[in-house]
């Protein structure tokens, strides 16, 4: 059974920083690319950024420069670290492992809120 277990969201003033992990079941995460989509209320899950099995990283246009995706090979990790937090960045962020079909965690709420 494939697991994604997210953590490390919450509430941010303008300009902090967060950093998401996901740890995903082992299986899955040595053979996948791993990546963070968002959701915002009443649109479309939307790509945040993904990482390949090799370390290849793609990154929406607005998040370019200020996220920055990783993976920990042997924590079965996958962080996001994102810096200069905007209003707009408030979403609920979810992991995503695709091999052949996605496979989604949960979800965790980022608000970025004075």
């Amino acid at each position: 059974q494939v697991q994604l277990v997210e953590s490390g969201g919450g509430l941010v003033q303008p300009g902090g920083s967060l950093r998401l992990s996901c740890v995903a079941s082992r299986d899955i995460f040595r053979i996948s690319r791993m990546g963070w989509y968002r959701q915002f209320p009443g649109k479309q899950r939307e790509l945040v950024a993904h990482i390949s099995t090799g370390g290849a990283t793609n990154y929406a246009d607005s998040v370019k420069g200020r996220f920055t995706i990783s993976r920990d090979n042997a924590k079965d990790t996958v962080l996001l670290q994102m810096n200069s937090l905007k209003p707009e960045d408030t979403a609920i962020y979810y992991c995503n492992a695709y091999y052949a079909m996605n496979y989604w965690g949960q979800g965790i709420q980022v608000t970025v809120s004075s």
